[in-house]
């Protein structure tokens, strides 16, 4: 029987650098399941994505495994190959957001498992002024620098208190932007103006480990995102209401909560914009639309094989929605 080919990548510092020690275990189930292996260990920022399109062709299946970065720059690759093989993801970072939403355990050899043997879905991916594409996130202001500036050796130590840590530093430093937001949605266009804080356009349950924060009912596959806006508060009261609407499934006039295919973002002043955990380019203009089931995902195990009494029940437990 001819052997198929996988790509499987990884990154070594993602978390704290556990996934070395598993690494013998996820090859062997590989080779087991047919499966040539090639591995690629990511060196640097930015080499992920050329592996992927140096030797991504002729892969029956790629397998990202790493932080939502590593996951982000392999999509990017992917995304550039003619014909794009599936999708696997073993979640080894501090924060792992995007595992959440497509109910990948966090142990590395059930992750392993569902990557290879895992239900496949298209999924919805987004694109940047036209060349920088994400797949979970884009997003400016309060707090979004804070996982691209937090060292890779602090996030190790700390795991998620360290984006903790690093946004109570930036609590000083909040600060508006005046902005024109135009949204395209399945109730028409809506344009917003005035002074934001925070904006956020993402397709994930789960935001810097904070879950429900892009409202209910994510459809990963819709051909809209969920977008988060928030505007400055400048008496008592706006701080309050804005609280409130960070609550409130429909938000408010401190929160505004949209579905949009498509988002133009003007601004008075070039803004730091973050694209999946990593700094995405500064602009005055942005324009995020929606790539509608642009990507092929293993997402969790099919039901059949969960509800088997062969599957491992640690597996059972984590893929359960």
């Amino acid at each position: 029987m001819k052997e198929k080919k996988l790509l499987l990548i990884v990154n070594p510092r993602a978390g704290k650098g556990r996934i070395r020690n598993h690494l013998l275990g996820i090859a062997d189930l590989y080779a087991q399941s047919g499966y040539e292996l090639q591995l690629s260990v990511t060196q640097a920022q930015g080499d992920t994505a050329a592996t992927v399109r140096r030797f991504g062709p002729g892969s029956a299946r790629i397998v990202c495994c790493g932080g939502d970065g590593t996951l982000s720059e392999t999509i990017s690759g992917i995304l550039e190959l003619d014909k794009a093989p599936c999708l696997g993801y073993i979640p080894c970072g501090s924060t792992n957001d995007f595992a959440a939403t497509l109910c990948i355990p966090k142990r590395f050899l059930p992750a392993a498992r569902i990557a290879i043997a895992g239900s496949e879905a298209y999924i919805d991916t987004g694109l940047l002024n036209g060349a920088r594409r994400f797949l979970y996130i884009a997003g400016f202001g309060a707090f979004t620098e804070v996982s691209y500036l937090t060292s890779q050796d602090w996030k190790n130590r700390l795991g998620h208190q360290a984006y903790i840590l690093e946004s109570l530093r930036s609590l000083a430093a909040i600060r508006s932007y005046h902005m024109v937001i135009e949204g395209s949605g399945p109730d028409g266009g809506k344009t917003l103006e005035g002074e934001f804080i925070f904006g956020m356009v993402t397709n994930s349950t789960s935001v810097a480990g904070i879950r429900g924060l892009a409202g209910s009912g994510v459809s990963l596959d819709d051909g809209l995102f969920e977008v988060l806006l928030v505007r400055m508060p400048r008496t008592p009261r706006d701080l309050s209401e804005l609280i409130s609407g960070l609550l409130r499934e429909e938000g408010n006039g401190m929160v505004h909560r949209l579905h949009a295919g498509t988002m133009r973002v003007r601004s008075t002043e070039a803004v730091d914009w973050v694209v999946d955990g990593e700094f995405g380019g500064n602009y005055r203009e942005v324009f995020v639309e929606n790539m509608t089931k642009s990507l092929k995902i293993c997402r969790k195990m099919p039901e059949t094989a969960a509800k088997s009494k062969n599957y491992p029940k640690q597996v059972k437990k984590n893929v359960e929605i």
